[in-house]
């Protein structure tokens, strides 16, 4: 059996062909595919707004500048989640407060947050970053009443997620990263995500205010609207300090044929998940789905005894699954600066047992049931 990841890019003939007219046309940077792709993919999420960038720590960067996050301000999100999740906090000086997971869904716990908020005066904390984790869409309707009164902001890390759906208490299906609920909403176009750009990031939001903020941190804080008339056509005026975190046209001609298809990956994802399920009911542990979610299965992760033994045997017959991921308050950084004694009793449960296996649209049935053999094979001595 060939070599089987726990998840990778599906690039065909439709992507390349986009890539190679952009790098023939006018513009491979700053040019009319990174607006088309923005609008189609706040059209897709149904944001009114949609910035493109580098990366999506690229995007978590500005966004919390764009919320004016200042040195020594508090954020809460959880542990269970790429560094970037954090790591955005400390670029801008603040400080990151871990709360717990919730240890059937591996989302941000609501309880956790709700104690933590509230064993503290009010105007302690400044935020909540929830994250999308695996591709679950978190009930943001609770984080939402619970922000607005503690008068938080929320910023969605719907990386996981393009695609996944909830629904709120109204009836009203609510996608990730819409900004129904939060402030901004923040998408990664790394290739083992839905949507490969190579690198490449989005950041939604229905603010005006906020995306105008966004698009200025994102180009260097550089503008030339409404100059040229008392100028010139060369005069623009760097307003604020801001960044390249530019996305090229090269990357959104890809991005584009790749959202187009992300529906479909998708379902497929579903389909993949339900084998998964079947196959694991009452045998193995999995992340649970809430009866109002619908799941963009970034990944499928299980929970078993002995993770380190299962890890190496897949390898010996080429399945790289992966783990997702390490408590970010234990990585040595975070614990050198004063988080090492976090108390998060799920997440750390969690990290104990938890095993990503492949998940991506081209996964094939027999790939997949090799997978499974090679799992219960193991889990069953």
């Amino acid at each position: 059996m060939k070599a089987i990841p726990y998840g990778r890019q599906n690039i065909e003939q439709d992507d390349i062909d986009a890539v190679v007219k952009t790098l023939t046309a006018d513009f491979l940077t700053q040019g009319p595919k990174v607006k088309e792709f923005e609008d189609k993919f706040a059209e897709y999420v149904g944001s009114k707004y949609a910035v493109a960038v580098n990366n999506a720590t690229a995007g978590l960067h500005i966004a919390v500048l764009a919320l004016d996050l200042k040195p020594g301000d508090r954020v809460i999100t959880t542990s269970i989640t790429f560094a970037a999740s954090a790591n955005c906090v400390r670029y801008a000086g603040a400080e990151v407060w871990f709360a717990d997971i919730d240890p059937e869904t591996y989302l941000l716990s609501f309880e956790s947050t709700k104690n933590l908020i509230e064993s503290k005066p009010k105007g302690f904390f400044k935020g909540i970053i929830p994250v999308d984790f695996a591709g679950l869409p978190i009930d943001l309707e609770k984080f939402r009443a619970l922000a607005n009164a503690h008068n938080l902001w929320i910023v969605e890390d719907a990386c996981h997620a393009p695609g996944g759906h909830f629904t709120d208490s109204k009836g009203t299906l609510q996608k990730c990263g819409n900004g129904n609920y939060a402030d901004i909403g923040i998408f990664s176009f790394h290739p083992v995500k839905h949507i490969a750009c190579g690198e490449g990031g989005m950041v939604t939001t229905n603010s005006k205010k906020l995306y105008q903020k966004l698009s200025s941190l994102r180009t260097h804080g550089i503008t030339k609207e409404n100059m040229e008339e008392n100028h010139g056509g060369w005069y623009y005026e760097m307003q604020e300090l801001g960044y390249n975190y530019r996305l090229t046209d090269i990357q959104c001609a890809l991005g584009i044929t790749q959202l187009a298809k992300n529906e479909a990956g998708v379902k497929r994802r579903n389909e993949i998940s339900k084998s998964y399920k079947k196959a694991f009911q009452n045998k193995i542990k999995f992340q649970s789905l809430p009866d109002n979610s619908y799941n963009a299965h970034h990944l499928f992760i299980i929970e078993v005894e002995n993770r380190k033994g299962l890890y190496d045997y897949l390898r010996t017959f080429n399945i790289f699954a992966q783990i997702h991921y390490i408590p970010v308050h234990t990585l040595p950084y975070y614990k050198e600066i004063g988080y090492g004694d976090a108390s998060l009793t799920n997440a750390e449960n969690y990290y104990s047992g938890c095993i990503s296996l492949p998940m991506y649209p081209s996964l094939t049935v027999d790939e997949q049931n090799f997978v499974v053999e090679k799992v219960l094979s193991f889990i069953n001595g």
